[in-house]
């Protein structure tokens, strides 16, 4: 099974890697344990194969975010269904978001887990990068930026929003024009299609070796003190997570009129490797994979939701964000009247939408929404510890809500398979 299977190779591989983590821990009182400055060696090229496999996936993801999204609504070839679409899709990412922010809202108010840390704590880290300022910028100016000037400038910016809006725009162009005149453009995307998941296709080879490494070097370099320092906080996250995912299933027996147990086991592929890698932008081919092979939706929905949703829906990720908000405001002892506490909500929501699907970004994102309610950027480091492990978890849970889209959408977009023949 482990030779067959990637995510009996993920799981072993994430075993492994906590094994040998613990055993060259600092803390670990074995005679494998070395010193700190051997240990940032080791770590260093222990996580050299998760930098490559990471790297290569980063390579040709905007490749294959635009040529994914155009071809899926191609694919659909009717205005009315891209229409169709729009409206379904929108409302459901930004209720299940809402969904999301609610459930880590509550669980924070009831469980204070602030109130079992104090400054005074070892589990206090130096301020490492200072996060990113943010700027006041007029609400007008935010919607006019959200058209990006090039593809090169959203390209060298990151932002996977802007690059979402130039692939929609690429798509619904093409539909709208003649099939004679489209022909070599969709030729063109295809075959873009084709290299990146090719060259995806590579970089899974190294999908097992990468998460050991990178699971190995975390528990090295963390071990089990900050993780038990924070572990209030840590039981907030993981179980409005596992609570979000309970929802997620709730949603695919009601609205996608599926087997759960079914539809959890057809996932795991996807889920192990989101959890290994911390990034929707890694596991997308996975992902679109899963979609089509093991849950049967329809080519043209898994092109257009799998993609937007690594941009766009990221539920995980906003649950995760008022949490620690919230943590960090008990924390400080900042009381939140219900105004202020609407604003985190509504921020929360708005920052997740085209949060890019890297690695590490969730937190420099909740710097800016920690320094809204008057938290100082050092605030930000009492998290640091722990944002790796949690990262990984909202990022499964993120994977999780995109499947789930697919499923709900192939049953609510239903039209005749002959819409694909733009593609063939």
């Amino acid at each position: 099974m482990i030779r067959t299977q990637l995510w009996a190779q993920i799981l072993a591989a994430l075993v492994l890697g906590v094994g040998f983590g613990l055993l060259f821990s600092p803390e670990t009182d074995t005679v494998l344990t070395v010193s700190a400055e051997r240990i940032e060696n080791l770590g260093a090229w222990l996580k050299l194969p998760g930098g490559i496999f990471l790297n290569m996936i980063q390579m040709i993801v905007i490749p294959l975010i635009i040529s994914s999204i155009a071809l899926g609504l191609i694919s659909a070839g009717d205005p009315v269904f891209l229409r169709k679409a729009g409206t379904r899709i929108v409302p459901y990412f930004v209720s299940t978001t809402t969904i999301a922010v609610l459930i880590g809202a509550a669980l924070a108010t009831w469980f204070e887990p602030g109130a079992y840390v104090t400054l005074a704590d070892p589990v206090d880290l130096p301020a490492a990068a200072s996060p990113v300022a943010t700027q006041d910028t007029p609400f007008a100016e935010q919607i006019s930026s959200l058209i990006p000037t090039s593809l090169t400038a959203a390209s060298l910016s990151r932002d996977m929003l802007q690059i979402v809006l130039i692939a929609i725009f690429l798509g619904v162009a093409l539909v709208s024009l003649p099939e004679r005149t489209a022909r070599p453009m969709i030729d063109l995307l295809g075959a873009l299609q084709a290299v990146a998941l090719k060259i995806v296709a590579w970089a899974m080879l190294l999908a097992p070796i990468a998460v050991f490494g990178l699971i190995c070097e975390f528990v090295m370099r963390a071990g089990l003190d900050a993780l038990l320092g924070m572990s209030a906080y840590i039981f907030c996250v993981v179980a409005g997570l596992i609570l979000l995912l309970f929802v997620y299933l709730g949603i695919v027996a009601v609205l996608a009129a599926r087997n759960p147990l079914q539809f959890s086991r057809s996932i795991l592929d996807a889920q192990l490797l989101a959890f290994a890698t911390s990034s929707s932008a890694a596991t997308m081919p996975v992902s679109m994979r899963v979609a089509l092979d093991s849950l049967g939706v329809r080519p043209a929905i898994v092109r257009f939701i799998i993609p937007l949703g690594a941009t766009v829906n990221m539920d995980g990720t906003a649950l995760y964000q008022v949490v620690a908000t919230l943590f960090m405001a008990q924390i400080y002892g900042i009381t939140l009247d219900p105004a202020s506490f609407a604003l985190i909500v509504l921020t929360v929501v708005g920052a997740s939408i085209g949060s890019p699907s890297t690695p590490g970004v969730g937190i420099v994102i909740l710097s800016g929404i920690l320094a809204s309610i008057g938290i100082p950027p050092e605030g930000v480091a009492i998290l640091l510890g722990v944002d790796r492990l949690l990262d990984m978890c909202r990022t499964a849970v993120n994977v999780s809500g995109d499947l789930t889209a697919c499923v709900v959408m192939n049953r609510w977009l239903a039209e005749p398979d002959n819409q694909e023949t733009r593609t063939s």
